[in-house]
This record gives C-alpha cells, sequence and structure tokens, in this order.
C-alpha cells in the first residue's frame, strides 16, 4: 500500500467490506501471492454476516456422509431447479463448496463431525438431500471471527470507519473499467483510493426495507455498483420470512417446530388478544401441523399458497396491514385445543424423536434448542415472560450484480461483486447456499486477479495521471453537491423512511400489480429531487449517513424498476414473491377481493432477467439461462488446460 499524499492511496487489490466473503477473499489473494491488499469497512462488528443467524444458521455445500450418492452436478441441479439461474454458476458453486468448507475447517469453524470424522449433515429449504450443516445460531459469525483472526495473523491492512461514497469507472474501448473508489475515511475526510482491482463485498441491500430482519447496522452498498452503471441480474428476486423485529432475527426451525401460540392484540399490544390464524384454516390440527412446517418451509414461498405453509405468512400480514393489529408469537402456553396427536405424521414423529411431545412450547424449546432461548435472553427478551413481536421481513436479496464465472462483473472490468451483492441464485435456492456462494465467490475473484497479474507488465500498473484528474472532479462534484443540501428542503431522515416504506410496501413479498408502476414512478421522483437539491443533514446524523441514504435512494428506484419490468412481463407469483390482482386465483375468502393469486409462468423459469442503468434510462432485458455444463472431462487434455491456464482464457 502507498501513501501518495494526504488524500490519495494507491493499492493493488482494494476489498470493500468485512464480511465473510470479503475477508476470504483477500484471504485467498495472500495465499495467492498477491499483496498491497486493502480493507476498507465500516466496522469489523457490523455487517450482515458477523451480526445475523437463525435457530439453527446453515452453512451448504457437497453430501461428506453416509452412503448417498452426491456430485458438483447433483447439487448444480438442485440450484438449477429453482429456476432463473445459470447452470455454469450453479456448477462452479457446487464444485468449490468443499473446498470452501474445508477451508472454513482449517481456520477453526467447528462443524460437527461423528466419532468416524464424517461431516454430519440435514436436509434444508428447497432440498431434500443432507447437505446442510450448522455449529448453531451463529454459524456465520464463527465464520467471520475465524476468517478475521487469520487476515490479522497475516497482517492484511483493515481500515475501519470507512465509507466508500463512489466507485471510479472510466470506459475503456468497448467495456467500462474500475480504478478506484471515493471514501470518506476515519477522520470523515474524503480520500482516493486507486487500486487495479475492486472486490466489492458490500452485502445485501439492508438498509433497503423497513420490514426487515437485516441487522440495523447493515445499510448495504449495491446503490454505488447501480450508479456507477453495473449490470445487474434478478433484482426481483428476493427472499422474506417471518422474523421478529424488536430484536431482528429469523423465527424459521425450532421456533416454529414447537408450534407456538400466535396471537395478535390491539395496536396497545395488550388488549383484545386472539389467535387469528383459526380464522385460515379448516381444521385446529391443520393449523398447527402449517406452523410446524414453518420450520422447514421458512421462506415465503409462493407455490405454498393457498395449499401450504405459507398462507401462514399471508394471515400474518392480512391482520397488520388489513386489520391494523400487532402479531407475537406466545411461547408461554399452548395453542388453543392443541393435540399432539392431532398432528401430522411428519410433525409428530418429529417432536416424539426429540423427545418434546409434553409442556408448553417454551418447555420444548428449552429441550430441542436452549441456544435458540438464549439468544433472545442476551437481547433483552425473556421467551418465559413475554410475546415475541413478529411481521414478515426481507431477509435475502437472491438477486444483485451480474458476475461472470469468476465472479467479475459483466460490464465493468476488475470490479468483483462477492457474497450477497453477487446475483448468482436465481428464483429459489437451498438455505444456507448464500454462506457458500460468499466463499466460493471469493476463491473465484483471487484466482482469476493472480492469474491477470501474471500477464500484467510493469508500464499497465502505474499510476494513470488521468485518472487523478478524473477522480479530482468526481470528488469537486460531490462536495457541490453537499453543498447543495445544506440550504435543502428535503430531509434525509424522511428520504430514507419513505424509500423504506415504499420498498416494504411494493418491493416486499406482497405485490400489487396495479400499484407498482406508480410506486416505480414516485422512487425515481424521489431520486431526481435528491440528486439534483441534496438533502439536509440531522443534527444527529454524519455525512457518511448522508451518502448512505444517497445510494439506497437510487438503488430502490433501480429495484422497483425491475420488479415492475418482470410483473409487467406477465411472471406472476413464483419465488418469495406473490403477485396479486383481479382475475386471478382466490386464496381464501378471508382476504380482500383483490387478493387473487397471478399463476407463474413457466417460461420464464429458463430466463434471468439484466437490467442496467444506461444513458440516465432503465434497460432490461430477459436473458436465456445457460445450461449446467455436461462435457464429460478428460484428465490428460483438462490437466494440460489447468497447466497452462487455458481454464482462465474466455
Amino acid at each position: 500500500m502507498k501513501k501518495l499524499n494526504g488524500i490519495e492511496t494507491q493499492v493493488k487489490v482494494l476489498v470493500i467490506g468485512s464480511g465473510a466473503a470479503g475477508l476470504n477473499a483477500a484471504l485467498q489473494l495472500f495465499y495467492r501471492g498477491i499483496d498491497e491488499i486493502l480493507i476498507i469497512t465500516e466496522g469489523l462488528s457490523k455487517g450482515t454476516s458477523i451480526n445475523t443467524g437463525s435457530d439453527k444458521q446453515t452453512y451448504y455445500k457437497l453430501s461428506l456422509c453416509g452412503d448417498a450418492l452426491d456430485s458438483p452436478a447433483e447439487m448444480a441441479e438442485s440450484y438449477f431447479s429453482g429456476g432463473g439461474i445459470h447452470g455454469d454458476l450453479a456448477l462452479v458453486e457446487s464444485a468449490l463448496s468443499v473446498q470452501a468448507f474445508s477451508h472454513l475447517v482449517q481456520l477453526g469453524v467447528p462443524f460437527p463431525t461423528d466419532a468416524y470424522g464424517q461431516f454430519i449433515g440435514y436436509k434444508t429449504d428447497y432440498d431434500d438431500r443432507q447437505r446442510a450443516t450448522s455449529i448453531g445460531p451463529y454459524t456465520s459469525k464463527k465464520m467471520c471471527e475465524c476468517l478475521s483472526s487469520a487476515v490479522t495473523q497475516r497482517e492484511i491492512p483493515i481500515r475501519e470507519c470507512c465509507e466508500a461514497i463512489s466507485l471510479l469507472v472510466e470506459n475503456i474501448s468497448e467495456k467500462k473499467q474500475i480504478y478506484g473508489a471515493i471514501i470518506l475515511n476515519e477522520n470523515n475526510d474524503f480520500e482516493v483510493i486507486f487500486a487495479d482491482y475492486v472486490i466489492f463485498a458490500v452485502g445485501g441491500p439492508g438498509g433497503l426495507y423497513r420490514d426487515s430482519v437485516y441487522p440495523l447496522v447493515h445499510s448495504g452498498a449495491i446503490g454505488l455498483a447501480l450508479m456507477a452503471g453495473a449490470k445487474a441480474r434478478n433484482l426481483q428476486e428476493s427472499q422474506f420470512g417471518l422474523a421478529s423485529t424488536k430484536f431482528r432475527w429469523n423465527v424459521s426451525g425450532t421456533y416454529m417446530q414447537v408450534i407456538p401460540r400466535v396471537i395478535s392484540t390491539a395496536q396497545d399490544g395488550v388488549s383484545d388478544v386472539r389467535e387469528f390464524l383459526l380464522d385460515g384454516f379448516s381444521k385446529e390440527s391443520e393449523c398447527y401441523s402449517n406452523l410446524f412446517l414453518k420450520g422447514y418451509q421458512w421462506p415465503f414461498d409462493a407455490r405454498k399458497v393457498p395449499d401450504g405453509s405459507s398462507l401462514i405468512d399471508l394471515l400474518v400480514y392480512h391482520e397488520q396491514h388489513v386489520r391494523g393489529r400487532r402479531v407475537f408469537l406466545d411461547y408461554r402456553e399452548n395453542p388453543k385445543n392443541f393435540d399432539f396427536e392431532g398432528l401430522s405424521t411428519q410433525a409428530f414423529e418429529y417432536l416424539s424423536k426429540s423427545k418434546a411431545l409434553f409442556g408448553a412450547p417454551i418447555d420444548r424449546l428449552e429441550k430441542m434448542n436452549p441456544k435458540a432461548v438464549e439468544i433472545y435472553l442476551q437481547n433483552g427478551i425473556d421467551l418465559h415472560l413475554e410475546p415475541l413481536e413478529i411481521a414478515v421481513c426481507a431477509q435475502h436479496n437472491n438477486g444483485g450484480l451480474a458476475g461472470d464465472l469468476w465472479w467479475e462483473s459483466e460490464n465493468i472490468k476488475n470490479l468483483y461483486p462477492i457474497g450477497e451483492v453477487n446475483g448468482s441464485h436465481g428464483v429459489a435456492r437451498p438455505g444456507g447456499a448464500a454462506l457458500n456462494a460468499g466463499q466460493v465467490g471469493g476463491f473465484r475473484a483471487a484466482s482469476m486477479i493472480a492469474y491477470r497479474e501474471k500477464l500484467r507488465n510493469e508500464t499497465s500498473k502505474r499510476l494513470k495521471k488521468q485518472r487523478g484528474n478524473l477522480a479530482i472532479e468526481e470528488i469537486k462534484e460531490i462536495q457541490k453537491w453537499m453543498d447543495q443540501g445544506k440550504s435543502s428542503l428535503t430531509d434525509s431522515s424522511v428520504v430514507l423512511s419513505s424509500l423504506q416504506k415504499r420498498m416494504s410496501i411494493h418491493g416486499g413479498f406482497f405485490r400489487e400489480l396495479d400499484e407498482l408502476f406508480s410506486a416505480k414512478m414516485n422512487a425515481w421522483k424521489l431520486v431526481d429531487e435528491v440528486f439534483a437539491k441534496g438533502m439536509r443533514l440531522n443534527p444527529d446524523q454524519t455525512a457518511k449517513d448522508l451518502f448512505c441514504i444517497r445510494q439506497l435512494c437510487f438503488a430502490h428506484a433501480v429495484y422497483l424498476d425491475s420488479i415492475h419490468f418482470c410483473t409487467a412481463s406477465g411472471v406472476g407469483s413464483r419465488g418469495s414473491a406473490l403477485i396479486t390482482g383481479l382475475g386471478g386465483q382466490e386464496i381464501h375468502a378471508l382476504f380482500p377481493e383483490i387478493w387473487k393469486k397471478q399463476t407463474e409462468n413457466q417460461k420464464y423459469q429458463e430466463y434471468v432477467l439484466e437490467s442496467e442503468f444506461i444513458n440516465q434510462v432503465m434497460h432490461h432485458e430477459w436473458i436465456k439461462r445457460r445450461e449446467i455444463p455436461n462435457e464429460p472431462s478428460w484428465f490428460e487434455r483438462d490437466w494440460a488446460a489447468f497447466r497452462n491456464d487455458e481454464i482462465f482464457e474466455e
């Protein structure tokens, strides 16, 4: 790392973000002999990876236990069958899953084994294989801790309290190329970091939603890349599920399998208590068996409506947004007329094998997963004493920036989006696949960067003066925008509240076709206002908050534009999005007339949606997805291709 002067730094690789994906990428670069690496981050204790989990947070990889047959091709098919995903990317994530997993084990992540050393597994969402594994509620947190320790031991520089506010991109022939970023550094000063390569590991769009289970300390920064013109893929495909709101945490797995009492109250949170789920089912036993299934089938799934466990998500949403009530999980007593014998065979046998056919839900939770109770106690909520307020919340974006086979941006050279910000997933993904994808991305990006470094000559490594001039001009424009904001009538807090509300209402799991166009237009109107007139800072905000809200504002317009295009294309209800409107399938007599499910058009399973902001206009295009490669391997031929670096050639 070279300090050029007070406001400029030159590095070989700039890593933006310090979650599990970014930390691993830095390590993989180090292992491959790449020096001059710099990680910038808001803070090692911030971000999604180190602050999230569930009852049993899942890591997905190839089966490494028992006699079940498995292969990279079989695992890739599990991804591919979810729809809307490129087959070659699915194969890469499958093939590298063991290598990525083994690296974490080597660093000290205590994934469980049996007495023979086999890594034991279980079934997860959207997959019937036992590929999933876990170390408990904080799998990704432990991953971050082990990765961070390894980065520190290798003395890879990390600068905290730094916020990237602009990506520096220039046009090189037919393809753009990144050459660094402008940041607000630890002293709140502008700083230019010139880099030959940028690994963009900023996580998912946590700050976009009002109803969100992303940690409050994580906002995401995909808007920076979208503003720079990076191509996106499948932004419309997100994952939503029930989560607690006072402390943001997924109420999946055991939280539902113990079959808590689900109640709603008046707005005071105390009076007029009702067990409203019973309105949606003909039998109590049917209701409670589906509630159990929410543990296995935690993400909202349009296929499980009207028949299936996702009806529960809709009943919760209806209770809150139509009836205007608050919803809670109450573990202190069993639901009305609860009877173990009335449960489905699957639910009864699961509880029986878990030796949990007794007591109240809290007793069963303590028996089956005591850490699930401890997590809330550590965050000021005692499930023995109080109910847990919940909502259907945004949890993960299956889409993101469009990366190629090596996780490089498809239209900006040397920019590598990895982790959740990379849109490698399709409509539905196996639970835990995101953690694997984030690790695999670091392997791929580091491998390509190391290959490119071997080919470069010394002249091409020098900092170009013209880039410095371009960066200075960018800073002048940013400063001008900030100065405008000092007298602006636009309140930054109001902008944030407005965009988050709009995303949750129109870009969440429940999407009304007739309202999406106006939502999109209002989003772009807000963008025009913010970028033309600036925003006024509130006393409790910093300049870093201002730039975060600016990129979130732009991102929310791009997301809604993509969602509207997808919906207007006639894709229908799929994945974790229910599209409603007149003329569809009735879901339940309880719901409003317009709540008719629009049927999925299966043809779009074979396509991915690409979106790009070009010359101030959004462009969208459906692209036929690539099949899973199935060319038979031949060792001598493929070994030669590996030795000669032909695997990196386009």
